[in-house]
């Protein structure tokens, strides 16, 4: 492996929340191309994972929290956009505010399409099914145009078809992609690799062509 391609590196380290350690012990390295899920019971530390992640490359990173975080009286669209508030002056999202501007109209209504929100574009996200507010975050998540996506169970509001035609294009879009996930069909799908965690600690790293649904589930059987 090349030391350009390694985007993250942790050697024995302790990533905790609230000043309370989480994960120990955490020898993993993350390559620059590579699809991975994070798999796992609730509480074993995929959402600590991840937010450090974050942290550590924050230009790069294109977030996508379990709780989609919406501000609920503005429409999809201004939800969208807000993903790519930072690239622009003052001046520039506040006239999109009021008055949607050509191409941001263009590039959204383009993407929320493929989303399945092109009738719920200019609908208040306080409005929507809790499904559609998951699009919504996603499609945030994708208009930043970042290279590395990071998603915590971003599809975990969608039926099975759907979560398959989003998490399709999470990795059509983005270089790196890293999944907390609980459905371990979408993780033998969709990513080159599998990270199990249990009480704190990673059990499992391999490819996902090594590996079966049936030892995934394993990680969801207790001890």
């Amino acid at each position: 492996m090349s030391a350009d391609s390694c985007l993250f590196r942790f050697r024995q380290d302790t990533l905790g929340y609230a000043g309370s350690p989480v994960l120990r012990e955490l020898s993993l390295e993350l390559r620059r191309g590579e699809r991975v899920a994070l798999l796992g019971e609730s509480g074993t530390g995929k959402s600590t994972l991840l937010r450090r992640l974050r942290e550590l490359r924050p230009a790069e990173v294109a977030w996508c929290p379990q709780q989609p975080g919406l501000v609920p009286m503005l429409s999809a669209f201004h939800n969208i956009y807000m993903g790519r508030l930072e690239r622009h002056p003052f001046w520039y999202n506040l006239a999109n505010l009021v008055r949607p501007l050509a191409g941001p109209r263009t590039e959204i209504a383009a993407l929320a399409t493929r989303l399945g929100l092109g009738d719920q574009l200019w609908r208040a996200a306080e409005r929507l099914s809790g499904g559609q507010q998951s699009r919504v975050s996603l499609g945030r998540a994708l208009y930043q145009h970042k290279p590395i996506f990071i998603g915590d169970e971003p599809v975990s509001a969608l039926d099975e078809r759907q979560a398959d035609e989003l998490l399709r294009l999470v990795c059509r879009r983005h270089e790196t992609v890293v999944l907390a996930l609980h459905n371990v069909e979408q993780a033998l799908t969709h990513c080159t690799r599998v990270v199990g965690l249990r009480e704190g600690r990673v059990v499992l790293d391999a490819a996902t062509h090594t590996l079966t649904a049936a030892q995934l589930q394993a990680l969801y059987q207790g001890h």
